[in-house]
């Protein structure tokens, strides 16, 4: 998956989610209001959906939509997206 290292924006979505990260970890260490702590980590589970949402979309296009695959091509991409899907969503 090369075609992902140029994309900037996808590195910048990590290292705000690593940030989002560190912020819940100072919140349990300082022992923060629950209810503060659980919409941060809210908002991680909506940034790493949202970085699953770009990084899926550019492995469809690139390894199941793009022109020119060959049709195991295709089908090892859908399969890898089918294993990635079932990993997320447990």
């Amino acid at each position: 998956m090369g075609h992902l290292k140029s994309d900037p924006e996808l590195t910048a979505r990590v290292r705000r989610i690593a940030g989002q990260l560190a912020a819940v970890e100072r919140a349990l260490e300082v022992e923060a209001d629950c209810a503060a702590v659980l919409q941060q980590i809210a908002a991680v589970k909506g940034a790493v959906s949202g970085l699953m949402d770009e990084v899926l979309e550019a492995h469809l296009q690139q390894h199941v939509a793009a022109p020119g695959l060959t049709d195991a091509a295709r089908a090892q991409g859908a399969q890898e997206v089918l294993a990635a899907i079932r990993r997320y969503g447990k």
